[in-house]
């Protein structure tokens, strides 16, 4: 996930310094550096998920806390990291940033409990905010506007675009040869060669002649109403999976959430310079770009997570196999979303975004069908490169639909915006398959109890079959999220392909 340059890089185009090529091609280096340890950390995680759990004895709900805990305060201080970019200087951010969340994983890789584990995820999540801003917008103001430009653009894209399957293939190696820990432990070395090649990269903010775009307070207040709220949400509904909806806590949480989201709509409206700005949503595009874009991430991020628990858990494929098994997926996004930057500006992005959720929600209906033994070729491999094909061509289209016609001082916080939900939108669609694989779950073991009395205790057949049922609760939910998506893009969206922006954001992940 990252921010666009218009907003966090406070600049009026032309590079910070006139460095010498040799420094500019350390500079981007460093930047590619930074860009891939951030883009990685969630599917490196997504790997090490079931070892983790067996280690700090984490049941499979309380899982998904692993991956949202990072996803709410990256997504929730995104904006207020890019804030801090202009006011307190990019470079330093970026160092901050790198400090942050190389302490994280060190933390995170010794943690010896669930609470101490995700309080690491989270701290890495901040870290992450920090970061994802700052390189974006240094990308922006170190290069000369033009092919060099372009060029660093270009290698930015790229290590995005294979940041998953890098961590795929890297989660699945230092699970299977070291440890579940070493998924965290291996972003500090990276992390410590970072800050200290980034003064000899990157000149300090005072000498670049640059001068911060932002003035103003910051608005935290926004920052920790949204982003609390929003946890508050997710505990929830998380909650309700365990206990029960009329559960004190759950009701509490959800209360608490409402309160919470409300006080951030109210903040948002009043102050001079809101994280939020609301006119924003007064686009039907552009509020229709950022539905369609939570409900993608939603269904993304609740396949990844279960298919990651299918494939070890239930099929017993080792770490490595699972990150093998998820390249046809990743092939399929980096396919379609090279179609998608060509077919675009011919075609429009309506259809695109039509074609894209249904192929995905079609993938994932189709795993909706898995069973206990079904095989990698006939029961995981089309699912995954349909799902591919679609999830690329809704994220190359919603790029640049999410900014078509907005006003330019508003370009950054418009793509930016796009980023935020994709985090958000992913944390509260896990929370919520999570749920309903619970009692998915839950339902067919009680089925199996009462046909088999204690025979069921202790079972793995049963349980196999138990957890199976889940999963596929969670795949159908999740393809009905895409099939949403699918619907808001006809009904609502009604962007044409002279509405279309020159040059597209410069990327998500």
């Amino acid at each position: 996930m990252t921010t666009a340059p218009s907003e966090v890089a406070g600049s009026t185009g032309s590079p910070s310094v006139d460095a010498p090529h040799a420094r500019r091609g350390l500079a981007l280096a460093l930047l590619a550096g930074a860009q891939l340890m951030i883009v990685l950390d969630a599917t490196i995680v997504n790997i090490a998920l079931p070892d983790m759990g067996k280690a700090l004895d984490i049941s499979e709900t309380s899982l998904s806390w692993v991956m949202n805990a990072y996803m709410l305060t990256f997504g929730g201080l995104l904006l207020l990291g890019g804030r801090l970019g202009d006011l307190f200087g990019r470079r330093r951010l970026l160092a901050l940033g790198l400090i942050v969340f190389t302490v994280a994983s060190l933390l995170g890789g010794f943690a010896t409990s669930e609470a101490l584990l995700l309080a690491a995820r989270a701290l890495q999540g901040v870290g992450g905010a920090m970061v994802a801003p700052a390189v974006l917008s240094l990308v922006t103001t170190t290069f000369e506007e033009g092919p060099e430009r372009n060029k660093a653009f270009g290698v930015y894209a790229a290590v995005s675009g294979m940041g998953s399957a890098v961590g795929l293939l890297m989660g699945g190696l230092l699970v299977e040869y070291l440890s579940w820990r070493w998924v965290m432990f291996v972003n500090v070395p990276i992390g410590i060669a970072l800050v200290a090649a980034l003064p000899l990269a990157i000149p300090d903010d005072a000498q670049t002649g640059e001068k911060a775009i932002w003035r103003g307070r910051l608005d935290i207040p926004g920052a920790l109403t949204s982003t609390l709220g929003v946890t508050a949400l997710v505990y929830g509904v998380i909650r309700a999976a365990d206990k029960s909806w009329t559960d004190g806590l759950t009701v509490g949480s959800l209360i608490v959430s409402a309160v919470l989201l409300a006080a951030f709509i109210a903040i948002e409206l009043r102050v001079e310079r809101p994280l939020m700005p609301m006119r924003l949503f007064r686009n039907r595009n552009r509020s229709a770009s950022y539905v369609v874009m939570a409900l993608a991430a939603g269904g993304m991020m609740g396949a990844f997570f279960f298919i990651t628990l299918y494939m070890q858990i239930v099929a017993g494929y080792s770490p490595i196999k699972a990150g093998l098994a998820y390249l046809p997926l990743c092939a399929g996004v980096m396919v379609s979303a090279q179609f998608t930057s060509v077919m675009l500006p011919k075609i429009g992005p309506r259809v695109l975004l039509t074609v894209g959720p249904i192929l995905a929600g079609l993938g994932l209906f189709y795993l909706s069908l898995l069973e206990v033994d079904s095989n990698y070729v006939v029961g995981l491999l089309p699912a995954m490169v349909v799902f591919g094909l679609g999830m690329g061509l809704i994220f190359v289209a919603i790029m640049a639909t999410a900014v078509a016609g907005i006003a330019p001082e508003d370009a950054g916080i418009g793509s930016a915006m796009l980023n935020v939900t994709q985090q958000v939108g992913g944390a509260v669609a896990i929370a919520v398959l999570t749920t309903i694989y619970t009692n998915a779950r839950d339902d067919e073991f009680k089925h199996q109890f009462g046909k088999l009395g204690e025979k069921a205790l202790n079972n793995e057949a049963v349980r196999n079959l138990a957890l199976t049922e889940g999963y596929t609760a969670g795949f159908l939910t999740a393809s009905i999220l895409l099939g949403i998506a699918a619907v808001v893009a006809v009904a609502v969206l009604r962007v044409g392909k002279s509405d279309l922006p020159t040059e597209a954001p410069a990327g998500l992940h």
